[in-house]
């Protein structure tokens, strides 16, 4: 474990002797030093606060902070957002903070403690692991009881709080959601949300934008760096929005499109007749084959070269497979048509280079920018210059008036965390586990729609089990397991009952986890859905899940 140190003028001789005890004898760590680099006077503050952020931000596990009592550096640092800080006086006092209070920074006070008890107590509080359980509960409750929001909305305090905990103590396995970082949420929730925007970067109807400017455009440099396109709208309020927006932008009402069948996976946009696409446009839907189940292209060119289409649609919501876009653009340029794909639920792997990138072959490319990509809920639409400026007045004034600076601010954090090389390594473990959770759910009897995954998604048919997928997902959420229901090709459920589920491990993956613990999800999924009627098995399953969890927090 890396664990960080540091101290000012009156805890520098212990900080130094802490050092080369964890140097001698607790070799299984490494030591980090934040400072100050000698006996002369300095603030302790200073020092106190680098460590504390760097805590937060991952670049190290723990923290130990050090001044003459360890009253003022203990309290600096608990200023910090995501620090959970304690001065203690003994090895007692250590081991609690960590057992009850899951401690990540230890403050001592240097003109207070012997040494040797400052190694035990360093000793005991690396060596003890969080209880969890009602001391969660209870950490959770100082998060939404000490802030602004609960004194102003004491019930809406409570719903978060109780929120946040479902998501700590679960295995979230639904496959469009994810977890954002903390910055994301810092961003999403910062005050740019009180900025009126209509309008574009340098060309708004209001005064004021300066910064906020500054954020959009940050914001669309970066998507297209990311994706390699030459025109990035990062306004659309959501997914749908931004499909909207692009139909309007390229047909008129009444045109006609291809898009996948919703039940063989495409989205509610893609032409449903519940949905706005299949209410203002007239839609042909294509699907999959039925031995392979995976997009039938001798199907999708008959019906292009029938009914002529002046769009066809890519993508899909519930599709474990690659999709082949260059494909698509094949057909398209076939019957004269122009392509538009949604990529919302493999944009992260399209920006990591482990999915073919339907840029190059669109005419425009929607996204969500949450799923995969793990930012904000939001959407953005990228295109050729061709069609920019048919985008832009689509989006604006045509379809939305004031954008949300404060979720463009998140996008653009999103986007900047997406360019890191961290984040091809995080797109590469999401399929790892996937694949893994392929082959572990096969192995204990699951049939796969299509018998595996390309991508971070798998369709579990689970008609023989005799099960429906409404059944599943209500019986694994009490278990601790959460999931969705999900229509499967050639289905003989309503889409409100289903035969499937859909899961997927983006948001399992944020958490930390890799291929052993998929094997985990598996046993588990197997215990609980060849025993729907074990409520026994099942509250016992919730609570071995929630211990599991504890050892992949939501944020370090």
């Amino acid at each position: 474990m890396k664990i960080g140190i540091a101290s000012d003028h009156a805890g520098f001789e212990l900080k130094e002797d802490l050092k080369a005890y964890v140097q001698q004898e607790l070799t299984d760590h490494e030591m980090i030093d934040f400072g100050t680099d000698g006996p002369s006077s300095v603030n302790y503050a200073e020092y106190g606060a680098k460590l504390g952020h760097a805590v937060v931000a991952g670049e190290v596990e723990r923290g130990i902070v050090i001044c003459g009592t360890g009253i003022g550096i203990t309290m600096t640092v608990s200023h910090i957002k995501g620090v959970r800080v304690a001065l203690c006086h003994d090895e007692y006092t250590a081991r609690m903070s960590r057992l009850h209070n899951n401690t990540n920074i230890l403050g001592m006070g240097g003109r207070t403690l012997g040494k040797g008890v400052a190694r035990e107590m360093l000793k005991v509080w690396l060596e003890t692991r969080f209880e969890g359980g009602r001391h969660l509960r209870r950490l959770n409750q100082i998060v939404a009881l000490t802030g602004t929001l609960y004194r102003t909305d004491p019930e809406i305090a409570s719903a978060i709080a109780h929120e946040y905990d479902r998501q700590r103590s679960k295995l979230e396995l639904i496959a469009s959601e994810n977890f954002v970082s903390e910055a994301v949420l810092e961003a999403q929730g910062c005050i740019m949300t009180n900025k009126y925007a209509e309008g574009y970067p340098g060309k708004r109807y209001y005064g004021g934008c300066e910064w906020v400017d500054v954020a959009e455009t940050l914001a669309i440099e970066r998507a297209k760096r990311l994706f390699g396109a030459d025109y990035a709208n990062v306004q659309p309020h959501s997914g749908s929005q931004a499909n909207m927006e692009a139909y309007f932008a390229l047909l008129e009402p009444g045109d006609i499109i291809l898009g996948m069948d919703l039940s063989h996976g495409g989205h509610l946009t893609h032409g449903s007749p519940v949905n706005f696409s299949g209410k203002q446009f007239n839609f042909v839907p294509y699907g999959v084959d039925r031995v392979s189940e995976q997009i039938d292209f001798d199907q999708v060119r008959d019906l292009a070269k029938a009914h002529r289409p002046k769009l066809i649609v890519a993508g899909a919501t519930s599709y474990p497979r690659t999709v082949d876009f260059a494909q698509f653009r094949a057909i398209a340029d076939e019957v004269g048509a122009m392509l538009m794909s949604d990529m919302s639920h493999i944009a992260g792997f399209v920006a990591t280079g482990f999915h073919p990138s339907p840029i190059p072959y669109s005419d425009v490319v929607t996204t969500t920018t949450h799923k995969t990509l793990r930012g904000p809920r939001g959407g953005m639409i990228l295109c050729q210059e061709a069609v920019a400026a048919a985008i832009g007045k689509n989006v604006f004034p045509g379809m939305q008036g004031g954008p949300l600076m404060h979720v463009i601010a998140a996008k653009a954090v999103a986007f900047q965390e997406a360019l890191h090389p961290s984040f091809k390594a995080y797109q590469r473990q999401v399929l790892n586990n996937a694949c893994a959770l392929a082959e572990a759910l096969v192995r204990k009897g699951f049939r796969l729609v299509s018998g595996g995954t390309d991508n971070h998604l798998l369709l579990i048919d689970l008609t023989s089990k005799n099960l429906t997928g409404k059944v599943a997902e209500e019986v694994l959420d009490t278990a601790g397991i959460t999931v969705n229901k999900n229509v499967i090709p050639f289905d003989r459920q309503s889409p409100f009952v289903t035969s499937g589920i859909r899961v997927g491990t983006a948001a399992l993956t944020t958490r930390g986890m890799k291929e052993a613990e998929m094997e985990n999800a598996a046993e588990w999924i197997s215990q609980v859905l060849n025993d729907v009627g074990n409520t026994a098995l099942h509250q016992k399953i919730a609570a071995e899940i929630q211990e599991f969890c504890l050892n992949f927090p939501l944020h370090t």
